[in-house]
């Protein structure tokens, strides 16, 4: 009896922690505006023959197609035009039948919502009838790969900024916490939301933000370089301003992290105790590649 007691208060205390632990990671990150998500365009190349041990194989003599698949897992709308697939890898003058190596989205791709569950998607086509024109002796390995560069925002929405020029005052809420929030989903996303003072009457807000994927971010009218990583970023009020290290609507995210500071440009007027509403939206173009194995094997004469 004594034994079973003691599973049973085991079991209740590792319970209490567990739920404690579930609380704490999620206090502040809110459902209702968003879905909420960690990826953009989700890009992947269409089969280039029949599966063998893995690896898509055709023999020499054949053709066969080369397909992008995009897929937007995420919550901004693409439109025709916003995304860039670039072939990489093989020679061009080692394969015959195909114009461009280069191709853009031509139509609409929808974000994930609750009535498209799994986003639109787009397949890019550079070739139907692709054929490899050199010789094979015995079997051959070609490495494709697909840069992908598309332009994508992501959406913050704090629904509750405490607005109060006396913070002696307990009643309504408080100033100098952390903020519940809302983030939509893309590879650019939203860690924490703190209030706190930066003067008398002076609300700010600290917007923590990270590079959840494995590619690149610049700004939207920029190039990719590998000694920047840049987004831009704009607040729907404008009795704000934010700044990212000293520049205005413009972070730089190092090891992929990097934080906001948005503060009132104006003190707040005597006896202000209110709540608002406040949306920051992060634009920038994003960049990553895949990888697809073609096997070309040598035909029987």
């Amino acid at each position: 009896m004594k034994s079973t007691i003691l599973v049973m208060s085991v079991l209740v205390v590792l319970s209490l922690v567990l739920t404690s632990c579930s609380t704490e990671e999620t206090q502040t990150q809110i459902a209702g505006a968003f879905i909420g998500g960690t990826q953009g365009i989700v890009a992947e190349f269409e089969p280039f023959g029949v599966e063998e041990e893995g690896v898509s194989a055709i023999f020499d003599t054949e053709t066969f197609l080369v397909e992008v698949t995009l897929r937007n897992k995420g919550e901004y709308e693409i439109q025709p035009g916003d995304i860039i697939v670039k072939l990489l890898g093989p020679s061009q003058s080692e394969f015959g039948g195909i114009a461009d190596w280069e191709l853009q989205n031509s139509g609409i791709i929808e974000r994930i919502s609750e009535l498209v569950t799994s986003g639109g998607e787009e397949t890019i086509s550079f070739a139907d009838n692709a054929q490899y024109e050199g010789d094979v002796n015995g079997l051959l390995d070609r490495e494709w790969f697909a840069n992908v560069e598309y332009k994508y925002n992501t959406f913050l929405v704090v629904p509750e900024v405490c607005l109060k020029e006396d913070l002696t005052d307990e009643r309504v809420c408080d100033v100098k916490e952390d903020k519940h929030y809302s983030s939509s989903g893309g590879p650019i996303t939203v860690t924490s939301v703190t209030e706190d003072t930066a003067g008398k009457g002076i609300i700010a807000l600290k917007i923590k933000i990270k590079n959840a994927g494995i590619g690149k971010v610049t700004m939207p009218t920029e190039e990719f370089s590998s000694r920047k990583n840049t987004l831009s970023f704009s607040l729907d009020d404008p009795a704000w301003e934010c700044k990212s290290g000293g520049k205005i609507n413009e972070a730089r995210l190092v090891d992929g992290e990097a934080e906001i500071l948005c503060k009132l440009l104006e003190p707040l007027s005597e006896g202000t105790l209110e709540t608002k509403k406040v949306k920051l939206t992060m634009d920038y173009k994003y960049r990553d590649i895949i990888q697809e194995t073609l096997r070309i094997k040598e035909s029987a004469e």
